[in-house]
């Protein structure tokens, strides 16, 4: 099932480039503008790749994989939405909670993707 491995692939880089953006905003916190300069495009861009996680999803299920699979991917990128929004409204007291619930639930839907029994739906 090819499908299943590009959607391993792209999990997989959707969780290691977010995992990035604690260490790009504490380089801010330390004093170095580069920092947010860095977290501010790589979000917009996890945006970006979320959306093709959910695309590639979607033809992961179509394909007869498990329906779960989009419905989770558009969990993210709904919130990722929001977490760009809060964090250009300067709403940390959303945006920092989110981030950490974002990465966990990311790196969760990555490490879900690897595994042996997400090949094959569940029997009805």
């Amino acid at each position: 099932m090819k499908s299943l491995a590009v959607l391993r692939l792209v999990a997989v880089l959707h969780a290691a480039a977010i995992c990035l953006q604690p260490i790009a905003i504490g380089i801010y916190l330390n004093g170095s503008t580069t920092g947010l300069q860095i977290h501010e495009p790589v979000g917009i861009g996890l945006a970006f790749v979320g959306l093709t996680q959910l695309v590639v999803a979607i033809v992961y299920w179509r394909c007869g994989g498990r329906l779960l699979a989009p419905l989770i991917a558009l969990a993210i990128l709904a919130a990722e939405a929001v977490q760009i929004a809060m964090g250009f409204n300067k709403q940390l007291a959303i945006h920092i909670p989110l981030g950490v619930a974002l990465i966990g639930s990311t790196v969760c839907f990555a490490a879900w993707t690897c595994r042996r029994v997400v090949r094959t739906e569940v029997a009805a």
